[in-house]
């Protein structure tokens, strides 16, 4: 045990110093070929901010744990290599995978794609995962279902796949926001799998924290004026997005119903329920209002929280401790609580704090215009 948390520490460790190290060189290229987020209408942020800080994710996990995995060989310890070795086909796939929505991030944060060769890349990784054998095969008594049949369950992982990468994408709205509902997803992944010896999983997931930890600063901290501030880009939303969707799966895929504390499905998913009830509301009130539900507007919950008058920082801090809350709600009360209440009682939260945020938006509007009055 003392030998895996030695390559956990590692893991943080070396993925932190690999990234603090390739940010520079990301600002520097970013500036002198201009390579800014445009400002516009839906966005808070002023001045020329680079948008390329994901380009650092995927190189500085793949580094870690290669690293980790020669380290770990040279000092006689092959723990390691032999998981990765019994999961080569699952680790083969989902390596492709990252590296095509890696890519096709790096297209559009640089030259920009359309959303429907995006969606295609998408669909193309969620087959490869599909391939590499991970499927939602069970339910586990949401909506009443269990077993599902091998159809069922690829066409279900194949939309779930999707669906959380456009998540975490649309997610993406200020400063620190999809960093910290990913840094906390990833925490808990790697908690869990560490927990269920699935190891080489465990340094994969706090390889990402130990990635994210870096690009949060810079992110957050970084000052605008002295060209120290960046976006993780699309590169980074889509790959962080199917690093999640391939935690959630492995949990369904290889977590027994009585090897956790809870159900697999709520395990898997818990991290991922408010950027998920996210989309989801705000597809449903575009189309409501004869919008495209793909055309970007101000509806999100973080657009909510500014607009009551929130402070961005606190309401990134805001919205990450709900997440951080709805996570540890559900997987404790999962042991006394049939699964379908829960999720009930997590959409009509999720809706009712909807709800009241859109009414102290009004009265904090109408205090607005009194003042302008005066």
């Amino acid at each position: 045990m003392s030998f895996w948390l030695v390559n956990v520490f590692l893991a943080c460790l070396i993925s932190i110093t690999f990234t603090s190290v390739l940010i520079p060189k990301i600002l520097l290229v970013s500036f002198r070929r201009r390579l800014f987020d445009p400002v516009d209408s839906r966005k808070i942020h002023q001045g020329v901010v680079p948008r390329l800080g994901g380009i650092a994710f995927m190189p500085s996990i793949f580094f870690t744990i290669l690293f980790l995995v020669g380290l770990n060989t040279a000092l006689g310890q092959e723990g390691l290599w032999q998981d990765i070795q019994n999961n080569i086909t699952l680790v083969a796939f989902t390596c492709c995978a990252l590296l095509l929505l890696y890519l096709a991030g790096i297209m559009d944060d640089m030259i920009g794609i359309r959303y429907k060769s995006k969606f295609a890349v998408q669909i193309l990784c969620a087959v490869l995962l599909i391939a590499a054998g991970l499927e939602i095969d069970n339910l586990h008594g949401v909506f009443g279902i269990y077993g599902l049949i091998r159809p069922v369950a690829w066409l279900l992982t194949l939309v779930v796949v999707v669906f959380i990468v456009n998540a975490i994408n649309l997610i993406d709205g200020i400063d620190g926001l999809a960093s910290g509902l990913s840094a906390v997803a990833m925490s808990y992944y790697g908690i869990l799998f560490f927990y269920e010896q699935q190891y080489a999983f465990a340094l994969m997931a706090f390889a990402t924290v130990g990635t994210l930890v870096p690009f949060f600063y810079y992110n957050v901290f970084g000052n605008v004026n002295r060209g120290r501030k960046l976006f993780m880009g699309d590169t980074g939303s889509l790959t962080m997005g199917l690093v999640l969707a391939f935690c959630s799966l492995q949990i369904c895929a290889s977590f027994p119903a009585e090897a956790t504390s809870s159900r697999p499905i709520v395990s898997a998913f818990a991290p991922l329920l408010i950027p998920c009830m996210d989309v989801v509301r705000v597809f449903f009130y575009r189309i409501k209002h004869g919008k495209n539900p793909f055309t970007p507007d101000k509806n999100h919950i973080h657009h909510k929280l500014l607009a009551v008058g929130m402070p961005a920082r606190w309401a990134m801090v805001t919205i990450v401790l709900i997440s951080a809350f709805f996570t540890a709600g559900n997987v404790l009360l999962t042991r006394w609580v049939n699964v379908n209440i829960l999720l009930l009682a997590d959409m009509l939260l999720y809706l009712g704090f909807n709800l009241w945020l859109s009414s102290r938006r009004k009265v904090h509007e109408a205090k607005m215009a009194a003042r302008l009055d005066h």
